[in-house]
C-alpha cells in the first residue's frame, strides 16, 4: 500500500485516518504495520465499503476535499471492491536509528553472519556481493544492480529488502546505498574474507 508524502504528513497529525482503495484482494491486514519514508503506518480495521454509500465525511477523513475527489480516485465502478482501511497513525521505523549504528557487539555480528549464513545456502557469498555491489554503485536503478548480480530485479529487490530489516542498506529515491551499518559490517566481513 502506497502513500503520498503529503498524506503521510496528514496521517502523522492525524488529520487522515481512513484510506480508500480499490483491490480485487487487501494487500495490507488488519493490526498489520506498512513501512514508509516517513514511519510505520499502523492499519486498522479493513471493510468492505460501497462506493454509492461514501460520504463527505469520508472523503475528509481520507484526506480528499470533497467527495467527488474520493470518488474520482477511486475511478468508475469496474466491479472491483473498494476496501475502508483505518489509519491508526505513524510510529518511528525502528531501523533508522539502527542503520546509523556502525558498532557490532559479539551477539550481533554471530547474528548476522548466521542470517547471512542461512540466506547464501543456495549460493554462497550472494548476500555479501549484494552489499558490495551497492557500496560501489550507489543511486543506480534495482534493475542495473540486478544485472551485476545476476539475478532477476524483483528476486534482487525481495533480497536487499532483508537486508535494510537490519538496517544495512537504504532506499533512496533511485537505488540503495549502503547505511553506515552496512559500510561496517561489509569492511568487517572483508576483515573475516567472508
Amino acid at each position: 500500500m502506497l502513500f503520498k508524502q503529503s498524506s503521510l504528513d496528514r496521517i502523522a497529525r492525524k488529520e487522515v485516518t481512513l484510506a480508500f482503495r480499490r483491490w480485487n484482494r487487501p494487500t495490507v491486514k488488519a493490526g498489520g504495520r506498512v513501512r514508509t519514508a516517513s514511519g510505520v503506518v499502523l492499519i486498522g480495521n479493513i471493510t468492505i465499503a460501497h462506493a454509492s454509500a461514501l460520504t463527505e465525511n469520508d472523503a475528509i477523513a481520507a484526506g480528499f476535499p470533497t467527495l467527488a475527489a474520493l470518488q474520482e480516485m477511486l475511478g468508475p465502478d469496474d466491479g472491483t471492491q473498494v476496501y475502508r482501511i483505518e489509519l491508526n497513525g505513524i510510529e518511528p521505523d525502528e531501523r533508522v536509528p539502527l542503520r546509523g549504528d556502525a558498532s557490532f557487539s559479539d551477539a550481533d555480528w554471530h547474528t548476522l553472519t548466521a542470517r547471512l549464513a542461512r540466506w547464501d545456502k543456495t549460493a554462497p557469498g550472494y548476500f555479501p556481493s549484494i552489499l558490495r555491489t551497492i557500496g560501489a554503485h550507489p543511486e543506480v536503478r534495482a534493475a542495473d544492480l540486478a544485472a551485476m548480480a545476476g539475478v532477476e530485479t524483483l528476486k534482487f529487490k525481495q533480497d536487499v529488502r532483508k537486508l535494510k530489516e537490519f538496517g544495512l542498506t537504504e532506499s533512496l529515491d533511485v537505488g540503495y546505498r549502503l547505511s553506515p551499518r552496512g559500510e561496517a559490517l561489509l569492511e568487517k566481513l572483508r576483515e573475516h574474507r567472508l
